[in-house]
């Protein structure tokens, strides 16, 4: 256990922080609320991007770009959107020293200003579909922050949609919420469980909102990934109308959908332990750290480095651009150069030693279970690529094993507040309540709504004792 890490069980939220600073991933800004992500931190954002970024483009998507400032006109038009976000808000009343005629919101989401602009470039049907993205940050004033799940400002995608009909609509809404399901249980090993959110969660000015939803180690949900049904109501505030075939004036419908840095969040709190940091190794910048170790530094920076180079070169070329990275920290003992890497969660440790020169071996070390193994070097490439798809694989259902562990099924009001209270969790309950049934539930055991299950499965609501209730996860959230 290292000594720079307070262990999950004593203190979560400090363990949190501190594997977040022995891993080099982000520090404290000098703007409250913010953050500066560093270069640990950012390669993995910048591996989670280029991921979501080809499955954007594979589904016909195209990046654009929006303005940091929106008018504090285009964010009234859309009245249920303003109430949603006015508390968050940072805007901007003076510029060139002076006060500004109209004030600016700083982005807390881009669909007015995307709106405003497709009102200028859709006038008809064949100007259907657009769909586009942009990859930007936004800033939303957070009273309560901390690194990468809640800061004033953040990095995200934000898709935004315009289509002909509802239903072609709805089906572009499903599809997003699709990729982000498959891109964070694919490549971040992390399992969601996908549904609609309910009335009192979804997103302003939504019709319906669908959600990624997964567990932390501490049995907390973490909204992952959002993808929102807009239905016409952006539409109309923007006048956003199109000729159809049968030159008729219509009004467009519009989605939205967004992953943010969270995700790293969510990474850290789904795989890491006590020891630091543990990246899957699909998004890890650095899948493979070579060392070469000797008692004489000499020995080790002339004698074994250029094989350890070689090494990684055969591994980038043959394994199709995958990155390896040779440690020449030779001034440091082995077990301190050993741990560097432990903590930041590279997934597979490559130990290169006199002995093992001799031997003709490499010793690998796993990150995920520690395990050591000795490998002949003509097996060292074969081998990587397999025990990296072990570790993925191995981290995929650790956690989702986990989540079933602690996922839970109650009956009635009672039986849900006694197992959020003493389990935690999620706990699986048919309701049927209104956004006032939420309040008094969260008021009453901290726990929202995290989203309703897909499917006809429907029953008795645990709270109101209505029936046609929909199968519900409920859980403490961040």
């Amino acid at each position: 256990m290292a000594r720079n890490i307070t262990p999950k069980e004593e203190n979560y939220s400090q363990w949190y922080l501190d594997v977040i600073k022995a891993a080099e991933l982000a520090d404290y800004a000098p703007v409250r609320g913010c953050m500066v992500i560093r270069p640990t931190g950012y390669a993995i954002w910048e591996s989670i991007q280029a991921k979501l970024d080809a499955e954007f483009k594979k589904t016909g998507h195209v990046n654009a770009y929006f303005p940091l400032l929106i008018p504090d006109s285009f964010l009234r038009k859309e009245a249920e959107h303003v109430e949603g976000f006015s508390p968050e808000l940072a805007v901007v009343t003076h510029a060139g020293g002076e006060e500004l005629e109209e004030p600016f919101a700083v982005r807390p989401t881009s669909e007015t200003v995307i709106g405003y602009m497709y009102s200028k470039w859709i006038q008809s049907w064949r100007d259907l579909p657009v769909l586009m993205n942009q990859w930007c940050n936004v800033m939303r004033w957070e009273k309560r922050p901390r690194l990468f799940l809640r800061t004033s400002e953040f990095l995200w995608q934000e898709g935004h949609t315009a289509h002909a009909t509802s239903e072609e609509a709805r089906e572009e809404t499903l599809k997003m919420l699709e990729v982000y399901r498959k891109t964070f249980e694919n490549e971040l090993a992390i399992p969601v469980i996908t549904g609609q959110k309910t009335v009192g969660e979804r997103f302003p000015g939504a019709l319906d909102t669908y959600t990624c939803e997964a567990m932390m180690s501490d049995g907390r949900a973490l909204q992952a990934g959002t993808s929102h049904f807009l239905g016409q109501n952006f539409a109309k505030a923007f006048e956003i109308q199109f000729q159809n075939q049968a030159g008729e004036l219509e009004y467009c419908w519009t989605t939205s959908w967004g992953v943010s840095t969270r995700s790293i969040g969510a990474l850290i709190m789904v795989h890491s332990d006590n020891d630091g940091l543990i990246i899957p190794p699909r998004i890890a910048p650095v899948k493979a750290v070579i060392l070469p170790i000797s008692k004489d530094e000499s020995v080790a920076a002339n004698e074994i480095f250029p094989k350890a180079k070689e090494l990684s070169a055969k591994l980038d070329e043959e394994l199709g651009g995958m990155f390896t990275k040779v440690d020449t920290d030779f001034h440091m003992r082995p077990a301190d150069r050993f741990f560097t890497h432990l903590q930041k969660g590279v997934p597979l440790r490559l130990e290169l030693g006199e002995k093992d020169l001799q031997a003709g071996t490499v010793r690998f070390v796993r990150r995920d279970t520690g395990e050591k193994v000795d490998v002949k070097s003509e097996n060292v490439i074969p081998t990587v690529k397999k025990i990296l798809d072990e570790i993925q694989d191995n981290l995929y259902k650790r956690a989702k094993d986990f989540r079933e562990t602690h996922t839970h099924d109650a009956k009635t009001y009672d039986e849900l507040k006694e197992i959020i209270d003493k389990e935690g969790g999620f706990v699986r309950a048919y309701f049927g309540g209104t956004p006032e049934d939420e309040v008094k539930i969260r008021e009453d055991t901290g726990a929202t709504p995290r989203c309703i299950l897909p499917g006809d499965n429907k029953g008795k609501c645990f709270l109101t004792g209505k029936d046609d209730a929909r199968l519900t996860i409920f859980a403490k959230a961040y």
